[in-house]
């Protein structure tokens, strides 16, 4: 088998591994990315059917300050789509009426969401006593800074939506860094917040929640074109092994196997892909990955006439908490946040299922999903004769689960790294699960394998 030489491999084109693999590039280096994928971007991906533009995978982001220089330097900022007005107000399903979230302190005292005495107890975060140290979940974090009644009444949803996960699960440190680290550093959150604001002036991200003019799927081809050589689709890197001071890489295709070379590998793939891979060069740091969870998620975008639903279709849509005992776990109103996303007349929702508490979603046959989904569309909305999805994507390991001891495992998988120079990891488990965050990953890992075989 014939060995070819690279400065840099990059496996996964989704945007982690894009991000790193467009500033290798940058600094010089010749790069492949591999993907086993048709084509790239990983989950993101964009479809168009009868006036619809939907997603199967992530439908908004944020943009942080990573993600924004980055945009920034190469002119892609101008395809960001930030979400309509609408987008501030977001819903919960609860007691058989949809109840706005609270945005703001003072839309925390007025919610119904939460008791008097449950307010009050929020409010009197600043005087509450610092953690002992150790690791806490989202429940116990949130639950003894503001009280039990936020932890379940309104960070528990906002999980479900973002991570399809359980409060009771996901780790603090993990989901909410910043807020840990106010704490940490301050003894508060309120009061971090407000040192943070009056603080050292930082680089800043773009505010609201944003998309692309056409979808993410297209944006992410956008960004694959900037590479001089393009993603090399239906191929996967099926080893990694140390040769001298270098990396030497297999891979695989329906072309045929072949042998690289490369001075500096990045593994931008899920984590458990990242284990199979990994083995070979430390198999303790692929039990590690392995022992990282994902949630598995079905969506469901799907067209419906305006008016056709007793509640108004508006805002960013709505999340169903666990206690609504529903097998749905929201619903994005997308026609409502941008604008193309539905012909005239119409509205497209982007229905979600599954999760952690509805594992088996991604299992079932089309025709039992179509019923639990008409079902619950019926009870939250109001919607009679719901029609067929545009889609079902199934995703069976979606979203990265971050337990209490996961920001202590990354960190220990890092320092093992230090023994690999050229190697490093990105994606959504290493340090957020949102598009900014993998993208953010992305240019973390470039920098890692840039600094551990310095480019000559």
């Amino acid at each position: 088998m014939a060995t070819a030489e690279m400065d840099a491999i990059v496996a996964g084109a989704g945007i982690a591994g894009l991000a790193a693999a467009i500033e290798l590039q940058d600094a010089g280096c010749d790069v492949l990315v591999v993907d086993p994928a048709d084509r790239p971007g990983g989950v993101l991906r964009t479809d168009h059917h009868k006036g619809y533009v939907y997603e199967s995978g992530p439908n908004t982001t944020i943009v942080k300050a990573p993600m924004r220089a980055f945009l920034e330097k190469r002119g892609l900022d101008k395809d960001l789509l930030r979400a309509s007005p609408a987008s501030k107000r977001r819903f919960l399903y609860r007691d058989g009426e949809m109840v706005e979230a609270p945005a703001s302190l003072l839309g925390l005292a007025r919610t119904p969401l939460v008791t008097f005495g449950g307010k009050m107890r929020a409010l009197s975060e600043p005087f509450r006593r610092k953690g002992k140290d150790g690791p806490e979940t989202v429940s116990e974090f949130v639950s003894r800074r503001l009280g039990p009644e936020v932890a379940t009444g309104m960070v528990g949803p906002f999980l479900t939506g973002v991570y399809a996960g359980d409060e009771h699960q996901l780790g603090a440190a993990s989901v909410f860094p910043e807020l840990v680290d106010r704490e940490r550093r301050y003894g508060s959150i309120l009061l971090g917040g407000l040192a943070g604001a009056f603080g050292r002036r930082k680089a800043k991200g773009l505010p609201g929640s944003h998309s692309t003019q056409k979808g993410f799927g297209p944006f992410a081809r956008r960004i694959a074109e900037l590479l001089y050589e393009p993603p090399a689709l239906g191929s996967r890197v099926s080893w990694i092994a140390r040769d001298g001071p270098r990396w030497h890489v297999d891979l695989t295709s329906p072309s045929g196997d072949m042998s690289i070379s490369a001075a500096r590998v990045i593994v931008a793939t899920p984590a458990f892909a990242a284990a199979d891979v990994l083995r070979g060069i430390d198999g303790e740091m692929a039990l590690a990955l392995e022992g990282i969870h994902y949630a598995p998620i079905v969506a469901a975008p799907m067209g419906v006439e305006v008016g056709s639903t007793r509640v108004p279709i508006e805002g960013f849509g709505f999340l169903a908490p666990r206690e609504a005992n529903l097998h749905l776990l929201g619903c994005l109103f997308m026609s409502q946040l941008f604008p193309g996303r539905a012909p005239a007349g119409h509205e497209l929702l982007h229905c979600m299922l599954g999760g952690v508490r509805w594992p088996e979603a991604v299992h079932l046959p089309d025709a039992d999903l179509h019923a639990h989904l008409a079902e619950d569309l019926e009870r939250t909305l109001g919607l009679r004769d719901v029609p067929e999805p545009l889609a079902w994507a199934r995703w069976p390991r979606a979203i990265p689960q971050p337990d209490r001891d996961h920001a202590d495992r990354i960190a220990w998988i890092q320092g093992r790294l230090d023994d690999c120079p050229g190697l490093a990891l990105a994606g959504a488990y290493v340090a957020g699960v949102s598009v900014a965050d993998s993208l953010a990953s992305g240019l973390s890992a470039a920098e890692r394998a840039l600094a551990g075989v310095p480019f000559a």
